[in-house]
């Protein structure tokens, strides 16, 4: 094995300094790699550093939303709510840090501008904003899915005298919204979280909807020492059930179809699921709501159903109802007093389907003719999903050509979501085309592949990693396939998705994750790996003359 070369400053770079960059940097630490993460914020947490509005909180239960590689902080670690608010998996993460000693080796206040590579030298050069370049062999990308924060093109959006946030830019302060007049705009997964918590401080409180979502409700019941005595007994079984299901969450697999039980039947099944609450009703019911559009459709009746039991006025109900698109046409959210909320009075649902909105003006929203004024303005308008933070940054490979341009003149493509022709030793952690799924997962399985691929390239002497065209021809074919056998082709498209990119202007429609399945994913990630990584071009070094004799 030749030398590693002393000339780089470090072995590999890492972008981001959340889930991604964390479990990145102690892996690629363990194999003996050089190996430092930047990060522009002045925090660890990443998404969970920035997102701090008013009821954030994790999707999924405390269970599988969190590492199990490291058995002291699975040991020490203490969670305290079924679905951990945001400060608490932010606190969970700086524990991490500390735990694992992992902050002598992450540069905070570092904001990567751009990333060149240098073929000549085979070397990755990062710049700062502050003028830096610093020198890589291996550029990974833990930037995030959730990160590049979209606003609005609504006439008049600066316009607004009052106070002005999104819902990813929130201050760490904190906002004191009593006694105001706020209006919120986007009612996706961040706007069904804020909607109860600022419906329990605003005078008075106005949601703009567009398009309605399938909430699925929950409750948030506190973590008892039985619990956590129970989940460090079995944290192995958990973690495994969800690297196998589909989704990345530890649940049993349904194993009826929708339509192949009684309608009596079929009503307890939901009922019950929907008591359980959040993921269990998408997952643990039937094992066609993801495929079949009948069974989607009945998913759709039957929530539609719960609105009208939940919310008082009719009116309200039927416009929380969505009827352009059924069942998992969007990301399923989940919900903590959600729809609940529009049974307080000063809480007004202001339909923009029918109305849209004219403009934002000094005072507030108008909507048609009227003007809502208003105190204060949320924006929880989503974010450039999968590709907005890798194409935000220039991340210039082989002859100049970046990412960016790449995928604009050729459509999304990579392998596997991991690596890109044209960029080699450049890594992407969630990059596109990686599954939809509980993110924990995929990013501790992602970061234990890359360890034991780098590990491989080392001991063999290998230059350089790079997708080869017809991997990437194969993933873009079946990453389209597999999305196009799920109602969330169909669907999505009707609901404006953003794992189809049609929540952006502009953006090409294509699958922006892996709907066929994280099992499925993960079985082709081994696959690469037992093929001796065939699917990644890759040179072996020159042998020196030490190395000849």
């Amino acid at each position: 094995m030749t030398e590693r070369s002393t000339d780089r400053d470090y072995d590999a770079i890492v972008i981001g300094a959340g889930f991604s960059g964390l479990a990145i940097l102690h892996h690629l630490r363990e194999i003996g790699l050089r190996t430092v993460v930047l990060d522009g914020e002045d925090g660890v947490g990443g998404t969970w550093h920035v997102n701090r509005y008013p009821g954030v909180r994790t999707d999924s239960e405390y269970s599988y939303y969190s590492y199990s590689f490291s058995k002291e902080v699975r040991e020490e670690w203490n969670w305290t709510e079924r679905y951990p608010s945001g400060g608490e998996v932010l606190a969970y993460l700086n524990f991490v840090a500390d735990r694992l000693d992992l902050r002598r080796d992450i540069r905070l206040n570092t904001r990567v501008e751009a990333a060149r590579y240098d073929e000549a030298a085979n070397t990755w050069v990062v710049e700062t904003a502050d003028g830096e370049r610093l020198t890589t062999k291996y550029l990974v990308s833990g930037m995030g899915v959730l990160a590049e924060a979209v606003y609005p093109a609504i006439p008049g959006i600066d316009d607004f005298q009052g106070e002005k946030y999104h819902t990813a830019r929130w201050p760490r302060e904190g906002v004191d919204l009593s006694g105001k007049r706020v209006g919120l705009i986007g009612v996706g997964a961040s706007g069904i979280q804020i909607v109860p918590a600022v419906a329990a401080q605003a005078e008075e409180f106005f949601v703009f909807q567009r398009t309605p979502n399938f909430v699925v409700e929950t409750n948030n019941d506190a973590v008892s020492d039985r619990d956590l005595e129970w989940l460090r007994a079995n944290y192995d079984a958990v973690y495994e059930k969800a690297a196998n299901h589909p989704f990345g969450v530890a649940m049993e697999p349904a194993e009826h179809s929708a339509l192949e039980v009684s309608p009596e039947e079929r009503r307890r099944i939901f009922e019950s699921k929907w008591n359980e609450g959040g993921f269990h009703f998408a997952n643990e019911c039937f094992n066609d709501l993801a495929t079949n559009h009948e069974a989607s459709e009945l998913a759709s009746e039957f929530i539609r159903s719960k609105i009208a039991e939940i919310v008082t006025d009719p009116a309200t109900a039927e416009l929380l109802s969505p009827r352009s698109y059924s069942f998992n046409g969007k990301r399923v959210p989940t919900g903590h007093g959600y729809y609940s909320a529009f049974n307080r009075e000063h809480v007004h649902l202001v339909d923009t389907a029918s109305t849209p909105i004219t403009a934002i003006t000094e005072r507030g929203v108008r909507v048609g003719d009227t003007e809502y004024e208003l105190d204060v303005l949320i924006f929880a308008t989503g974010f450039d999903a999968m590709t907005g933070t890798l194409t935000k940054i220039d991340i210039v490979g082989r002859g100049g050509r970046t990412l960016r341009d790449k995928w604009a003149e050729d459509g999304l493509k990579s392998n596997l979501g991991i690596n890109a022709n044209g960029f080699p030793n450049f890594f992407m952690s969630l990059g596109p085309q990686t599954p939809y799924s509980n993110l924990v997962v995929p990013i501790q399985l992602g970061a234990q592949w890359l360890q034991r691929a780098l590990a491989w390239a080392e001991a063999n002497d290998v230059e350089y990693f790079e997708a080869t065209p017809e991997s990437e021809d194969w993933w873009r074919e079946e990453t389209e396939q597999a999305g196009r056998g799920t109602v969330m082709y169909s669907e999505g498209k009707k609901a404006k998705a953003w794992f189809l990119g049609e929540n952006i202007p502009g953006k090409p429609e294509e699958f922006q994750v892996y709907m066929g399945g994280g099992q499925v994913y993960q079985r082709y990630c081994r696959e690469l790996e037992e093929s001796g990584y065939a699917a990644l071009l890759h040179r072996a070094a020159e042998p020196t003359s030490a190395d000849a004799a």
